[in-house]
């Protein structure tokens, strides 16, 4: 029978008490209002997600990329393993506690991949660092976008699904994105909504699930023409 996990932070959000818990040295868990969000056990599609979105990126010089969504760290792990020295990556989490848990307990998951000269975190919402780069020069733009939030498309939630994944962000995501970038996103199913919105705003859509044993999400990789 496996080992119970423990209890080594718990802390109030607006959507609920934020837990994480482990069991052995590297085994993890993460929860809101007693309902799972991620483990460390599953991250293959977040691993997936990132390294899908660099290969479209691959050999461009000094790449700039924008990871939504912290989680565990694993998404942030494989974008720099795929990146060369001088990329940046900027990583925009809402809750500072998530930041303070990868840098503290998980990050002997990921070899510490906040501590990665090419790292910059901020906390704030990602949609705004979005809307900032669309205000800004063309060299404040990303070649990628990767949103690997807790939430995907068609989360059954209307104002969370327009503020995240409506037409209005979409646009302003597309425009944030310099030729030929990437606006790869992790959902818990395909939504044909969200893919509509996708190619109405002229991203070249091409989208995968996850090929091995396991729940089988959608990951969307949307180019920029």
């Amino acid at each position: 029978m496996p080992r119970p996990y423990t209890l080594l932070e718990s802390v109030p959000t607006p959507e609920g008490v934020l837990e994480l818990r482990q069991r052995g040295e590297r085994d993890f868990l993460l929860t809101i209002r007693g309902q799972v969000l991620m483990t460390s056990a599953l991250r293959r599609t977040e691993i997936e997600l990132a390294q899908l979105a660099c290969e479209a990126i691959r050999g461009r010089k000094g790449a700039r990329v924008l990871i939504g969504g912290l989680g565990l760290g694993f998404t942030l792990r494989a974008t720099l393993d795929a990146l060369g020295p001088d990329a940046r990556v900027t990583v925009a989490e809402l809750n500072p506690v998530v930041v303070r848990w990868c840098r503290g307990p998980l990050a002997v998951l990921t070899d510490n991949s906040l501590g990665d000269p090419r790292v910059d975190v901020v906390e704030r919402d990602v949609t705004k660092v979005i809307r900032e780069a669309v205000d800004a020069t063309d060299a404040a733009r990303f070649d990628a976008v990767i949103w690997d939030l807790y939430r995907g498309p068609g989360c059954g939630l209307p104002a969370l699904e327009s503020h995240l994944y409506g037409v209005a962000s979409v646009q302003r995501t597309h425009r944030a994105l310099n030729p030929g970038g990437v606006f790869a996103v992790w959902g818990e199913k395909r939504h044909a909504p969200f893919e509509a919105r996708l190619e109405n705003q002229n991203f070249r859509l091409e989208r995968t699930h996850s090929s091995v044993k396991g729940p089988k999400h959608a990951i969307y990789i949307a180019v920029k023409p």
